[in-house]
């Protein structure tokens, strides 16, 4: 198969849910929130889009869930069974649909659609390259570096990534959520046409919940501007930055609020400039945000940062496990 072709798999259906190999990579939603849910790896999210990432040949179990006029949406499988239709690996375990990883790298759109067609979510499946295919410090061709050794006092979480989405032009526009981007979280280093990248699922959440809850504010954001996102342990380390960096684990980004695309943040404060006052009020946005009850451990780490030279003032966020701020 060429390469950079979006791979498909058989369709499937569960219950009165029918999910399918997608076309092609998701375009932008008419409406963020399905009027169902899609579980997997124990969140439950109604997103209309959705990133998953998975080692060749690893097993996953999704499964479509319900709102409880209660409770919102809960881990409850709709009504009806999973049928395979197809082969490599899918099959129903207690109502919950199997899916195996193929064993090529590459991109697996699976579009989960309501029974009268009108509402669906797509989960955009990455099967990265696997981290044990690193040559040295580079995969093919581009130079990742090397991760620490050891962790910073014993936690976990910062060994090696499982691996990496492989982004090439052909996948790089492809939304990962509803409001984000691939290549919004390409490292900023020099690389040619191949690039690879650490996609955090739970940072996209991150994001997608403080967007709205800003929105809610009454600050205009139709996405961030994400000014840094994944980064390379040979690019963190050619900044300067901290040794054991969220960002090299996909799981921090610096963001700010762009809409006239300027390329710095919006005058949030309306006093005609774009400085850390401005920074401050994205600040706190989040912080509150963060603070709710629906939201508890979705965002661990949050700074703010003034201008200088180089950038503009912009925020912090990262989903590390325990809560930071400065």
């Amino acid at each position: 198969m060429p390469k950079g072709r979006v791979r498909l798999q058989p369709a499937l259906v569960l219950g009165v849910f029918t999910v399918v190999a997608a076309a092609g990579p998701a375009e932008p939603p008419a409406a963020v929130a399905a009027g169902f849910a899609v579980k997997y790896r124990n969140v439950v999210s109604p997103d209309r889009v959705r990133a998953l990432t998975v080692l060749p040949g690893e097993t996953v179990t999704l499964e479509v869930v319900v709102r409880d006029p209660g409770s919102g949406y809960v881990a409850r499988p709709a009504a009806g069974r999973l049928v395979p239709l197809g082969t490599g690996g899918e099959g129903e375990r207690g109502g919950r649909w199997v899916w195996t990883a193929p064993p090529a790298p590459g991109l697996y759109p699976i579009q989960v659609v309501a029974p009268d067609g009108r509402d669906s979510v797509t989960v955009q499946a990455f099967v990265v390259v696997p981290y044990d295919r690193l040559q040295g410090e580079f995969l093919n061709g581009y130079r990742i570096g090397r991760y620490p050794e050891k962790p910073p006092h014993g936690l976990a979480g910062y060994g090696p990534p499982a691996g990496f989405v492989e982004v090439t032009p052909d996948n790089a526009d492809v939304l990962v959520s509803p409001h984000f981007r691939l290549k919004q979280f390409v490292c900023k280093q020099p690389a040619g046409s191949r690039k690879y990248v650490v996609l955090n699922e739970r940072l996209l959440l991150a994001l997608e919940y403080v967007l709205e809850r800003v929105n809610e504010a009454g600050y205009r954001a139709t996405t961030f501007h994400v000014m840094s996102g994944y980064r390379t342990p040979a690019y963190n380390r050619s900044l300067g930055n901290v040794r054991y960096s969220q960002h090299q684990w996909g799981a921090a980004a610096d963001i700010f609020i762009d809409e006239n695309g300027d390329g710095v943040m919006d005058d949030l404060n309306g006093d005609g400039r774009s400085d850390i006052r401005d920074a401050e009020v994205l600040y706190r946005l989040i912080d509150r945000a963060a603070a709710r009850p629906d939201a508890q451990g979705l965002i661990g780490g949050l700074g703010k940062y003034p201008s200088t030279a180089a950038h503009g003032p912009f925020v912090h966020v990262d989903v590390r496990d325990s809560k930071a701020r400065w």
